[in-house]
């Protein structure tokens, strides 16, 4: 992981010096998991390409500042979350709760994430499912997290330990011997 690290900084520092192939090579590696977080957020392909999109150009225009090299994973998920936030503010497309006929589609699912754990994020209060998705999913820190969530790192350990107690009795055999 250290090494898988180590590479995206160079790849970083590379970008920020203008190479535009290491630009690439990081867009190419994110894009995927950038698509998913969207669409978690906004349930809605187009709204979640549009702002992925859109938060990649602005991450472009910001390659140049200086930032820590570390903090680059979670600008660009911190970046996407208020892209789609922004687009589902402004109406872009009307946002819909998944009911169970779109939970059904294969397609839709296998697009969103290829995880068993969707339908049980899909439970959990939204924040919640966020900092799940964000730290167990993505392999994000708690202070990534707290960065892309804009709130403190205590407030995403205690989203994470309320969505654990959540899925952990969703998860459980329910003891029918009582009944």
């Amino acid at each position: 992981m250290v090494d898988v690290r180590a590479k995206e900084e160079r790849l970083i520092l590379k970008a920020q010096a203008g190479d535009v192939r290491a630009f690439g090579v990081l867009y190419n590696l994110y894009q995927p998991s950038l698509l998913r977080f969207s669409f978690r957020i906004c349930r809605d392909h187009t709204v979640a390409v549009d702002a992925v999109q859109d938060a990649w150009l602005q991450t472009l225009r910001s390659m140049s500042s200086a930032f820590p090299v570390s903090s680059f994973r979670a600008r660009v998920f911190k970046a996407v979350r208020w892209r789609t936030l922004d687009y589902i503010r402004r109406g872009a497309r009307a946002h819909e709760e998944l009911n169970e006929e779109t939970i059904a589609d294969e397609t839709l699912e296998r697009w969103a994430t290829s995880d068993q754990m969707k339908s049980l994020l899909a439970k959990l209060p939204v924040d919640e499912g966020e900092a799940v998705y964000l730290f167990y999913l993505e392999e994000l820190n708690v202070a990534e997290v707290a960065l892309i969530q804009r709130v403190p790192m205590g407030t995403v350990k205690s989203r994470l330990s309320r969505a654990r107690a959540r899925l952990k009795v969703e998860i459980e055999p329910v003891d029918n011997a009582e009944e």
